[in-house]
């Protein structure tokens, strides 16, 4: 199995694309710290990895938090030992307009999907430097690349958080450890039902809007979170061995390549 016994912290692992990322790691093998804010779900996440025979250490983390993150990923390395894999799947979403956000709206949304980050990058790439060894995944979204209505300070962090994983991974080059990003566009999960209140708000997404200047989905589909999960799975992997500081987009041509 490709990540037998490496070690693997996912963040955001309850639900959506965490999860999904958490579950396809769990199948080829590795051993798990899911971290998340959501108690009772990621008890539930864990409970069921567990059972199918994974190695699974959860814990319940807000990014926003340094010292909370600082010693998570000790509690990690003491633990399951030594993080091989960090993927960074937290984010949050806060709808509306850019004149209408308020400021603990933006801070709120930059503090967990770029603070987040940021943080747990530099508690994790800390201990890989010595190591020498150490793959990085962030998950951003195709909105950092084109402009979505409702959506400015959703989109500015994932912009942020991609750019800093890029910057961190010319950093990190040198020292053998790989800094990539994959971008989603809509994933039918939690956050992307926030959208949605019938199945023709879905069919809308895919059909696109030219009222929003937004595109539709050239394969007239939604993807599901595995697909997102594949992309981070491969970019994890030696199959991606000399790939750095890349930005993968998953979206089945919404955004043209933008």
């Amino acid at each position: 199995m490709e990540f037998q016994d490496k070690v693997v912290l996912i963040t955001g692992a309850a639900q959506g694309i965490g999860a999904a990322v958490a579950q396809a790691m769990a199948r080829q093998g590795a051993r798990l710290a899911l971290f998340d804010v959501q108690p009772q779900v990621l008890a539930q996440q864990a409970d069921a990895l567990a059972g199918s025979g994974a190695q699974v250490l959860g814990i319940v983390v807000d990014v926003a938090d340094s010292a909370a993150v600082d010693a998570a990923v000790a509690q990690v390395e003491r633990e399951l030992g030594a993080i091989d894999i960090l993927v960074n799947a937290a984010g949050i979403l806060r709808l509306g307009s850019a004149l209408d956000c308020s400021d603990a709206d933006w801070d709120k949304t930059f503090s967990v999907n770029v603070g987040g980050v940021f943080r747990l990058c530099r508690a994790v790439a800390s201990s890989m430097v010595p190591r020498r060894r150490g793959v990085i995944v962030t998950v951003a979204s195709n909105a950092s690349a084109v402009p979505r209505q409702q959506m400015a300070a959703y989109a500015a962090s994932k912009a942020a958080s991609a750019h800093f994983t890029r910057c961190l991974g010319l950093e990190l080059a040198v020292h053998g450890i790989r800094c990539n990003v994959v971008s989603p566009g809509s994933t039918d999960t939690a956050m992307q039902r926030q959208l949605w209140t019938s199945d023709e708000h879905r069919q809308a997404v895919i059909n696109g809007s030219l009222a929003q200047f937004r595109l539709g989905i050239p394969l007239s589909r939604i993807a599901d979170a595995a697909d997102i999960a594949d992309a981070v799975i491969f970019l994890a992997s030696e199959r991606a061995r000399h790939i750095t500081m890349h930005e993968l987009c998953v979206d089945g041509g919404a955004t043209l390549g933008a």
